[in-house]
């Protein structure tokens, strides 16, 4: 095998390991063992109703609770900047028990489009259909829902239908498989919910190349790309720009050691066309975003995930000019970021000093997983 080959294959088992974006062709076996034991509890449980595991994520931004601090150890605050205040804003209260049946709001106008589970045993996934305001949920058979931004699709994920994905029509209930290749990490939505973006990966030839599916049509596209040229190592995926026209992929510093205990240094950000799979530009950004929300509405600043924390970083220098809240903040205006905190369903609106504006919870069924937001 090459060695970008490996370098994608290691970077998908070691997300698979931090339970980030699951990679569905890896680990075959372990997941056959999974389906079996959730059939078995679902016989045992028939009837029953079945848990909702949820956590936070924008079109592909990933609001992660993230697992609890160990015993005796303190988890570090991180802020906006030094001088932050204490919070003072007040804290709403999470949406009544039946909260599926209308839209859960968030500070700052967004909204929580959906909550899926990203393993086996799967649980119970949901997708908002803004038509009616209210969350449909998924058949339980599939390990994954991604909630498109807007539109009535939601994207499904059944681990036995290796190199496939489920378009879900949220009102007829319907889905429609597209044969996709196999994919690693999690689909990406554009910002408007018409497009798929996937990270593929050949596991014959080692070829790495970028798929987009148009949701209405069924039409896929993919096109491949050129890793020596485009250099990442670790985990490499692509995610939107802001605008929906493009999308980009990390790429890895040649000239700076790697290693296993901390993310590769990056040199920048490669952007590439969705039309024509061509890459379009270059900025400099030290580090990974998120998603398309990740970049400042006005362009000037991106969320990233650096080597030691999440970052805030000037995107035509790069110059990092203070932390992040969390590596997938969401900016809502240009001056206001949305995070979760982490450990906790609540979500907090902050503004550039670090001051907390707004403080929202969350349903309690949606405090452990994945949970996908989007403007109102």
């Amino acid at each position: 095998m090459s060695g970008s080959g490996e370098d994608v294959l290691r970077s998908a088992v070691r997300a698979m390991a931090a339970e980030a974006r699951t990679a569905p062709d890896l680990a075959c076996r372990a997941l056959r063992q999974g389906r079996r034991l959730r059939r078995r509890r679902r016989t045992v449980a028939a009837g029953g109703a079945l848990a909702a595991l949820v956590a936070l994520v924008g079109p592909y931004v990933w609001l992660r609770p993230g697992a609890p601090p160990d015993a005796g150890t303190s988890a570090p605050v991180v802020t906006l900047a030094a001088s932050a205040t204490p919070s003072t804003a007040s804290v709403a209260p999470a949406p009544a028990a039946e909260w599926t049946g209308a839209t859960v709001t968030l500070p700052g106008g967004w909204v929580v489009t959906g909550a899926t589970s990203t393993g086996t045993p799967a649980e119970q996934g949901y997708a908002l259909d803004r038509d009616r305001g209210r969350y449909v949920a998924a058949d339980p058979r599939y390990e994954e829902v991604w909630a498109a931004p807007r539109g009535g699709t939601a994207a499904v994920v059944d681990y036995e239908r290796a190199g496939e994905i489920g378009l879900l029509d949220l009102r007829g209930r319907t889905v429609r498989w597209v044969r996709t290749g196999r994919h690693i990490m999690t689909p990406h939505w554009s910002p408007d919910g018409r497009q798929l973006a996937f990270t593929l990966l050949d596991k014959e030839s080692g070829q790495f190349s970028l798929g987009v599916l148009t949701a209405a049509t069924g039409a896929y596209r993919t096109f491949p790309v050129d890793r020596d040229r485009y250099f990442c190592t670790d985990q490499c995926f692509f995610t939107w720009g802001r605008d929906g026209r493009e999308v980009a992929l990390q790429q890895t510093d040649p000239d700076s050691s790697r290693s296993e205990s901390q993310p590769h240094a990056r040199r920048g950000v490669q952007f590439f066309s969705a039309a024509n799979g061509q890459p379009t530009r270059f900025v400099p950004v030290p580090g990974d975003p998120a998603g398309p929300w990740s970049w400042s509405p006005d362009g000037r600043l991106v969320v990233i995930k650096g080597q030691d924390g999440p970052k805030l970083a000037e995107v035509a220098t790069g110059r990092v000019v203070g932390p992040a809240p969390a590596e997938d903040a969401v900016w809502v205006t240009d001056d206001r970021l949305l995070h979760r905190v982490r450990w906790t369903a609540e979500m907090v609106l902050v503004d550039l000093d670090g001051r907390e504006l707004a403080r929202q919870s969350l349903p309690a069924e949606l405090g452990i997983n994945v949970v996908t937001v989007a403007p109102r």
